[in-house]
């Protein structure tokens, strides 16, 4: 508003970027009407064409830096802006905007928090922080979370709660609030959080009285009208298999800041090779006549959207179905990360057991991607095997995520 304010008699454009035009460019263009108004300007600037406001004969230009937006043509005068910058496409911004300010040699100031070591924002600090050992100019301005708090009490109590919630080694809290920057792809796990998965309390085959439990069932992608019936033993390469995980809800480790129970796992049950049809008879049995549980949260892509629908007929609203896009399992991954991070989720201990074995045997292969957009996936590399034992404690957190606290007293009947 000050730029535009004192251009405003001599004219001259200010450019800003945005990976997205809604809703965030259209964000900023309300934000800076709102101050424009509080000024007392009125009359002097005007909102033309839905994406540009103009104070006198300056203007400021809103643009989508979206890989399939078109933006080329423009200049910059007084200012280029980039928000967001981690989630904007360096090549896009090389391409589309950068030229935009060649003319002028413009002023180019980039906004955003850290992601991943590869994105736009992490380039251009790089070359800054560069320029700045060899002239002592400053270029980069680094606040993270306290710097703010210092000023905020408020937002210091959410970021608090949100480390609780997280864990300070969460990707989330890292790059949001720490401004830690991440490689963009690595192990899942860090050492001390698998450190932290590893639980003290034994397996346990039945349910103990006055417990919850809760399951997590990643569905088999392969055939499900043929197939030779295995139970357990060394999954054969290229031959996924159906997991079950059971875990006791313990909500009294929940509380007001953090509101996610504590998990333990008592039990896992795995099928390769068996026809959808012959094992829902034996999950309907396991999930409700044997543990009762309250929430199952299903795998139900692919192949096990009609299991998954056939359970949900049988147990009703206990099953929960999950269909896995790029977005739902970021936020499950994440969701993993956080339970684990926080201690929230304990494996049994370990019972020499060959689905003991898997499962950690997947924890340590499982691999992280880091995604624009603050997303990421997860996965065992093929070649290393499988992933369904951790897809299926991924499930467990979420079915234990749909268990609210208000219930947390007994169990439902089998």
């Amino acid at each position: 508003m000050l730029l535009l304010c004192l251009f405003a008699g001599r004219g001259g454009d200010l450019v800003k970027a945005a990976p997205t035009f809604v809703p965030q460019a259209q964000t900023s263009i309300r934000r800076l009407v709102s101050r424009l108004r509080e000024a007392s300007v009125e009359g002097l600037w005007a909102v033309e064409q839905g994406y540009i406001v103009r104070v006198g004969r300056a203007r400021g230009l809103f643009f989508s830096a979206d890989r399939s937006s078109h933006v080329v043509g423009q200049t910059a005068h007084l200012l280029l802006e980039v928000d967001e910058a981690q989630d904007i496409p360096p090549e896009k911004f090389d391409r589309d905007f950068r030229p935009m300010g060649a003319a002028t040699n413009v002023t180019t100031v980039l906004y955003g928090t850290a992601w991943s070591s590869d994105s736009l924002l992490e380039q251009v600090k790089a070359q800054n922080m560069e320029l700045e050992r060899r002239d002592g100019v400053r270029r980069h301005f680094r606040f993270d979370w306290r710097a703010v708090a210092a000023h905020n009490s408020l937002y210091a109590r959410y970021v608090e709660a949100e480390r609780q919630r997280l864990g300070e080694g969460h990707p989330l809290f890292r790059t949001q609030y720490a401004l830690e920057s991440l490689g963009g792809s690595g192990g899942l796990f860090s050492p001390g959080q698998r450190a932290q998965l590893q639980g003290a309390h034994l397996r346990r085959r039945s349910p103990e009285p006055g417990k919850t439990y809760v399951a997590g069932l990643d569905v088999a992608g392969g055939p499900v009208g043929s197939g030779e019936l295995e139970w357990g033993g060394t999954p054969e390469r290229g031959r996924d298999s159906t997991v079950l995980t059971i875990a006791e809800v313990d909500f009294s480790a929940a509380d007001e800041v953090v509101r996610e129970p504590r998990l333990l796992v008592v039990e896992q049950r795995w099928w390769t090779g068996v026809p959808h049809p012959r094992l829902y008879g034996e999950l309907v049995d396991l999930l409700k006549k044997v543990w009762g549980v309250r929430r199952v949260a299903v795998d139900a892509t692919g192949m096990g959207e009609g299991l998954s629908a056939f359970l949900a007929r049988a147990l009703g609203s206990v099953v929960h179905p999950v269909t896995f896009t790029p977005q739902t399992k970021s936020r499950l991954g994440f969701q993993l990360l956080a339970a684990v991070e926080t201690g929230r989720l304990k494996l049994y201990a370990s019972d020499g057991s060959a689905e003991w074995q898997e499962t950690w045997r997947q924890v340590d292969a499982a691999e992280g991607h880091l995604l624009p957009d603050r997303r990421m996936s997860f996965e065992v590399d093929p070649r290393r095997g499988h992933d369904d034992f951790l897809v299926s404690l991924a499930l467990v957190a979420e079915a234990a995520r749909l268990s609210p606290l208000r219930q947390a007293r007994g169990r439902p009947p089998p």
